[in-house]
C-alpha cells in the first residue's frame, strides 16, 4: 500500500493547508468569487484525474450555488454556452495551469483571460490552480479513497 503523504510527514502537509489558506483568502481578497475558485480547482481535478479532490470539490462548488449542469458540462466548456466570460477565463487559466507545457493554444486562452480579468484577479486564478495542482498529485500519489456518499453528501458508512 502506498503511504498518505500528508500522515506521513504531517509537518509538510500542515504546511500546505496553511498556504493553501494565505491562497485561498487571497484570492477572494483580489476579486475571485468562491464560485470561480471552486470552478478552476474542479476542472484541474477532472484533468487530473483526481478522485479525492474532484470528490470534494464538486460538493465545495454546490455549496457556493454552482448548478450542477454546470458541474456536468464543465469538460465541454467551451462549447457549452452555459458559461460566461469571467467562468471562461479562470476556465481556461486552470486548464493552461495544469496541462503544462503552455502552448500556443494555452497561450492564447491565457491572454485572453487577461482581457476579461484585472491582474490581481488573473494571478490570483494561477495561484488557485498551482494550489489544487499540488493537492490533487498528493492525493492522487497517497492512494487517498473516495468515500460513499447520499443525495446531500452524507457518508454512508
Amino acid at each position: 500500500m502506498t503511504p498518505y503523504l500528508d500522515k506521513s510527514m504531517p509537518e509538510a502537509w500542515l504546511a500546505a493547508r496553511a498556504w493553501s489558506a494565505v491562497v485561498a483568502e487571497s484570492a477572494l481578497a483580489a476579486g475571485l468569487t468562491a464560485h470561480e475558485i471552486e470552478l478552476i480547482k474542479v476542472r484541474a481535478s477532472q484533468l487530473n484525474a483526481c478522485a479525492y479532490c474532484l470528490d470534494l470539490h464538486s460538493r465545495e462548488a454546490r455549496k457556493t450555488g454552482i448548478p450542477q449542469q454546470k458541474l456536468d458540462m464543465l469538460p465541454a466548456w467551451r462549447d457549452a454556452e452555459l458559461y460566461d466570460e469571467r467562468e471562461r477565463a479562470v476556465l481556461a487559466i486552470a486548464e493552461a495551469a495544469t496541462q503544462l507545457p503552455l502552448t500556443e493554444d494555452f497561450r492564447a486562452d491565457l491572454a485572453g483571460a487577461r482581457v476579461v480579468l484585472d491582474e490581481p484577479a488573473y494571478v490570483a486564478a494561477e495561484w488557485i490552480a498551482v494550489a489544487i495542482n499540488t493537492f490533487n498529485r498528493v492525493s492522487i500519489l497517497s492512494g487517498h479513497r473516495v468515500n460513499a456518499r447520499d443525495a446531500e453528501g452524507r457518508l454512508l458508512h
